[in-house]
């Protein structure tokens, strides 16, 4: 297949069918999400749309880097299988699309410019093309945020380029399938041109567009991608797994002793990114990745004992530290695509201890969840309705879980080391 044929199965080409004039030059764009469903994913896609048609693309990554952002591009590039003239066209990728990567999530307008004028003057480069990732939306004043987004757009327009930015939504300020801008970019709604929500559907996610430049009613896009991709549902070429490097891919955890810390020392081993939930007053045994919660942060988390209750069948000690406890439980498993736990699994379909909370919120949110029981020596999957032995455990999804018993056995961590190594291959030396 050519680059054109290509070009024509973007979901870019495909979504600019329901825009009312596509996005265009000195405009914004925004990609909504919550985190972990795919926005630095369709920010790639939409890069690698602009730089097949050999539009310059500047694509800004803020609290990333640079090798992370490259292999973004790299995976979701092959994953084009069925280009032809492969390599030409990868040289023209990667002549037409630079990375800047900050280690900071403050992209001040000067910064911008700054930047801008050094590739023009060093590398003749001028983007068509302006993608933000990262961007912190909720910090400082509202009016200094809308200055930033409004230089940001003065910027594009001197350019003659479009202007896309992600933002990250919560599930408690965004309602379900919702039809216009919400929290955090609801306050800049006269500055945001176009605006995409991205919602998962099981599988797939759904594309909804929220707003569409004075089009008082948007269409709907009837645009459903596959999760890690972001390539058309409809293709079967984005059914098969997407060969992301390790470092592309999350763990979400509680660093704490025992199989959290074993899933921890795996991540580092084999390089991957690792975040571990804490709060005020409890020690981790993993410092890599540390994110103290607030209180606002672990109310979120909050559920009714009288659910757990009917749940587990069984209630956990009412103590302040072990009720922050399962609320920072529910961070770890609300913005990932899949849940690994070692545990038990009980008569009664439930994990045994505060470990079971996790497996149970994975099945409530319809979650990929597996379990490796230790007194079974191996691996279950819940499959709607009871728990299925499986063969292997095999790690999917670019933000995951991992979490268990902190009385970790020889046959638990071989099973945390044999999950990496089928996933990622051997360890490096």
């Amino acid at each position: 297949m050519y680059r054109k044929e290509v070009n024509e199965k973007s979901p870019l080409r495909i979504l600019e069918r329901s825009i009312k004039k596509g996005l265009g030059p000195g405009n914004l764009g925004v990609i909504m999400a919550r985190a972990g469903v795919g926005k630095t994913a369709f920010l790639v896609q939409v890069g690698l749309d602009d730089v097949m048609r050999e539009r310059p693309v500047l694509h800004i990554a803020l609290g990333q880097d640079l090798e992370h952002v490259h292999s973004w591009y790299d995976a979701l590039f092959d994953d084009l299988a069925e280009l032809d003239n492969r390599e030409q066209v990868r040289a023209m990728v990667n002549r037409n699309r630079l990375i800047q990567a900050y280690a900071d999530a403050e992209l001040p307008p000067q910064r911008l410019d700054e930047l801008v004028a050094l590739y023009a003057d060093r590398l003749d480069f001028e983007p068509k093309a302006i993608l933000i990732d990262g961007f912190d939306w909720e910090s400082g004043k509202v009016m200094t945020r809308a200055a930033d987004l409004g230089a940001f757009k003065a910027t594009a327009k001197r350019l003659g380029a479009e202007l896309w930015i992600t933002a990250k939504t919560y599930r408690e300020a965004t309602p379900a399938h919702p039809t216009r801008l919400t929290p955090p970019c609801d306050p800049y709604d006269e500055l945001i041109d176009l605006a995409v929500f991205l919602e998962p559907e099981g599988e797939l996610v759904t594309v909804r567009l929220l707003k569409d430049h004075d089009n008082p009613r948007p269409e709907d896009t009837h645009l459903q991608l596959h999760t890690d991709t972001m390539r058309l549902a409809s293709d079967k070429a984005g059914e098969a797994a997407i060969k992301l490097p390790p470092r592309a891919f999350t763990l979400l955890s509680g660093g704490a002793k025992g199989s959290e810390a074993a899933f921890g020392e795996a991540a580092e081993r084999w390089g991957l990114n690792e975040i571990n939930f804490s709060f005020a007053g409890r020690e981790t045994v993993r410092k890599r990745g540390v994110v103290q919660l607030t209180e606002e942060d672990l109310e979120r988390g909050g559920v009714h004992e009288s659910y757990i209750k009917a749940q587990l069948r069984r209630s956990f000690p009412r103590t302040e530290k072990f009720q922050q406890l399962l609320k920072s439980i529910w961070h770890q498993v609300a913005t990932a695509g899949e849940i690994f736990v070692i545990g038990e699994i009980l008569e009664d379909d439930t994990v045994k201890g505060g470990t079971g909370w996790g497996a149970e919120l994975a099945r409530h949110f319809h979650k990929p969840v597996y379990v490796f029981d230790q007194s079974k020596d191996g691996w279950f999957e819940w499959n709607g309705k009871a728990w299925e032995k499986v063969e292997t455990a095999r790690i999917r999804r670019t933000r995951f879980t991992g979490t268990g018993t902190r009385f970790l056995s020889e046959s638990g961590r071989q099973a945390v080391t044999e999950l990496f190594e089928t996933s990622f291959g051997p360890a490096p030396r």
